[in-house]
């Protein structure tokens, strides 16, 4: 793995997708083919690479964004979002057509389901990968991307980043096969256990269990692989053994995007010269704040929020 020690490549660069996202929340999920009566709507900037790059952009990190929007009525909805993060957009581009688009339901247990559709997502190319991480390389030390951008370009984006010398994470979610040549350009992967068990064919339920899906990474190449448990923590796995950092009990109202914060997090800190344990815990904290709040992009919290949040958990 490589570290990010020096202040000129503090920088983070996260390539992935945005989305317009639509959400309902009501009592409960309807069942198929069920009609039911919402409580709430809401409209705003989504999409897994979008809300990691708000994430590491609020945290405070120097954050790129690499990804596509379409030229339609969403456009301003994203390009605004993204730049009150404070994330720069040189690599953002603008394609013909429709933005991707999220729909999302929550229930009043916190939980919900999601489908996305990629859209100008679909667009991402190797060509457009290569010129910002070209350009981007000198000032960062960290990538992060996920699996909701086109899957024959992981292999490229993860390859990419491992020439120029960053620290590649992946969130591979929605988890998807990927050829085995890919992990081993991969520093750390940040599964949930429902994504750990459908790569790794381990059924995750605790610690153990996740540190045996961890091996499964760590023995395809990956350098680290961090399990989160929901609320069992997460299970740091790397070749000295694992380790269990625990969760931040807190009560949900939205489960969107708390793994966005953590990614964002984990990224950001680790760009700016944090262990790996320090980074879990902060980006534990991230996503703790993020289900306390409705909607995606709107739960992702600043740093000033996490800092209080750390300070008033070692005070009690």
């Amino acid at each position: 793995m490589t570290p990010a020690t020096t202040a000129d490549r503090s920088g983070v660069v996260i390539v992935g997708s945005v989305t317009a996202d639509v959400t309902t929340f009501s009592t409960r999920l309807p069942a198929r083919g069920e009609t039911i009566l919402g409580d709430e709507f809401t409209l705003m900037l989504g999409g897994k690479g979008a809300n990691q790059a708000v994430a590491a952009g609020r945290s405070g990190a120097r954050t790129s964004f690499v990804g596509c929007v379409g030229d339609d009525l969403f456009h301003d909805l994203v390009v605004n979002g993204l730049s009150d993060a404070g994330v720069d957009l040189a690599h953002l581009r603008t394609v013909p057509g429709p933005t991707g688009i999220a729909h999302i339901r929550v229930d009043a247990s916190a939980q919900n389901d999601i489908v996305m559709v990629p859209l100008a997502n679909a667009a991402l190319s190797a060509e457009q990968i290569d010129e910002a991480l070209d350009a981007l390389a000198p000032t960062t030390s960290v990538l992060l991307t996920q699996l909701e951008t086109p899957s024959a370009l992981t292999a490229h984006i993860t390859a990419r980043g491992r020439e120029h010398g960053m620290t590649v994470i992946l969130d591979p979610a929605p988890a998807a096969p990927l050829p085995d040549d890919v992990w081993g350009t991969i520093d750390i992967v940040t599964p949930n256990e429902t994504e750990a068990s459908l790569l790794s064919g381990v059924a995750v339920v605790d610690a153990v269990t996740a540190e045996e899906a961890g091996r499964w990474f760590l023995d395809r190449g990956v350098g680290a692989a961090v399990i989160t448990l929901a609320g069992q923590g997460s299970c740091v796995v790397t070749a000295d053994g694992a380790t269990v950092i625990p969760p931040f009990p807190v009560e949900a109202v939205d489960t969107t995007a708390a793994g966005d914060a953590y990614a964002g997090y984990l990224g950001a800190a680790l760009a700016n010269g944090s262990t790996l344990a320090d980074a879990v815990r902060l980006a534990t904290a991230a996503g703790a704040l993020a289900v306390t709040k409705q909607g995606a992009s709107p739960s992702l919290p600043l740093r000033a929020e996490v800092d209080a949040f750390l300070s008033t958990r070692e005070a009690a």
